[in-house]
């Protein structure tokens, strides 16, 4: 009787140990898991804050970016308009200039003379003597003189490409005057009229033929 009574109290003693230990694994197993969340917790609220930061940061750039975009547009606006406006003092400088100057002589390089056929814009023999003569007019009366060369055509095809051709003919002209007698290109301006300015029909071949020209003005 004594044997079982000291057997079952081992047991009792056996079984309450082994339910202290798994209590106490038990708690310290949670205690873990609580401090693991409290470490997560206070990762996130700290990432939730950097997040929160960054998103200030990110918006105060944008506003100065925006700040900078409209200053720009400002600027560009102001030096457009100052564009514009120089653009218009200098046209009316040279509308000014120009109606101070006076027509010494011209010289009209028309289809007998520069023989211009038809898109073409190639200066014959004939007009480059005709052009010399010029030269040695000018030479032999010198004074303070600008050439105004008008580029000239018939209305053949459409007015763009008249347009064209005639400041082409024109630029044939002052290329001459440059490379052959030195003129500066600054006392030279090129105009082309192309097909707007007939001094003929241009349903007729005569006509047209003496639309294709080119007019060098003198004016001093």
């Amino acid at each position: 009787m004594r044997k079982w009574l000291v057997t079952g109290v081992m047991v009792v003693l056996a079984v309450g140990s082994s339910a202290c230990a798994s209590k106490k694994y038990v708690n310290t197993r949670v205690s873990e898991v609580n401090d693991k969340v409290t470490n997560l917790s206070t990762s996130v609220e700290e990432t939730q804050e950097r997040v929160r930061q960054n998103e200030k940061r990110i918006g105060e750039v944008d506003q100065k970016a925006d700040a900078v975009g409209q200053k720009a547009d400002a600027a560009g606006r102001a030096a457009s308009d100052a564009k514009t406006a120089a653009d218009a003092a200098a046209a009316k400088a040279a509308a000014v200039e120009a109606a101070s100057r006076k027509l010494v002589y011209e010289v009209v390089l028309s289809e007998d003379k520069a023989r211009f056929d038809r898109g073409k814009a190639m200066l014959t023999d004939d007009a480059k003597a005709e052009l010399d003569a010029l030269i040695e007019t000018l030479q032999s009366d010198p004074r303070n003189v600008y050439l105004e060369i008008e580029g000239h055509t018939d209305a053949t095809g459409s007015a763009e490409y008249n347009h064209q051709l005639g400041a082409e003919r024109a630029e044939a002209v002052k290329r001459y005057l440059y490379e052959s007698h030195s003129i500066p290109l600054h006392k030279m301006n090129v105009i082309s009229y192309g097909e707007t300015k007939p001094i003929a029909p241009n349903d007729k071949r005569d006509g047209r033929s003496q639309n294709r020209r080119v007019v060098v003005r003198v004016v001093a």
